[in-house]
């Protein structure tokens, strides 16, 4: 049987990982798509060449492995190298994603946590409800510089490139705004409403 999935998603410092640690704590699978991506990367080295073949540049670092900065770098603020890169890569994302999830047979239901996978014709119909985690932009911006060790510029920068996502493909909302016992009773309800 097909394991529902949660599609787990939010812009940019809103606190996805924070409602998927504590999914992960009632037991709930929970698929990180930027970490299983990366993990796609260094296990097919072929992707990387054909990275670098479409994108016409050498993505690679000293050690032969993509060199994800420049690959971000690259496809930051140009639309068409970003599309390429997707196409090349999403489908391999696409099939690892229905392999882990054939393997979690313990769990009523599989989240999968992405801040754009909405917006990606490629997964259409593959989510059985959408939770989206939203947080006011300043505490937004103060998450992500105090994570990544970025000045606020160019956290700036990266928030204004990502584009809304709207409230209407969303099942469930949760504010997170940095109360731990507020945001652990809304995942709480989620999680009792999902028991399908």
């Amino acid at each position: 049987m097909r394991r529902p999935t949660v599609i787990v998603t939010g812009l940019i410092g809103s606190g996805k990982s924070a409602v998927c640690d504590l999914l992960r704590v009632h037991g709930v699978p929970v698929y990180d798509c930027d970490t299983r991506t990366k993990s796609i990367y260094d296990r097919r080295p072929f992707l990387v060449r054909s990275l670098e073949k479409a994108l016409e540049e050498p993505l690679r670092g000293a050690d032969g492995r993509l060199d994800r900065g420049r690959l971000a770098a690259r496809i930051f603020g140009d639309a068409a190298a970003r599309e390429t890169v997707e196409s090349i890569v999403y489908p391999y994302v696409l099939r690892d994603f229905r392999r882990w999830r054939a393997r979690q047979t313990g769990a009523p239901f599989v989240a999968l946590e992405s801040a754009v996978i909405l917006s990606k014709p490629l997964f259409a119909g593959l989510a059985s409800a959408v939770v989206l985690v939203t947080a006011p932009e300043e505490l937004r911006l103060r998450r992500v510089m105090a994570r990544d060790a970025l000045p606020e510029a160019q956290v700036r920068a990266r928030m204004a490139a990502q584009p809304e996502i709207p409230a209407s493909a969303a099942t469930f909302i949760i504010e997170n705004d940095g109360d731990p016992e507020k945001l652990g009773k809304a995942v709480n309800r989620i999680i009792n409403t999902l028991q399908i």
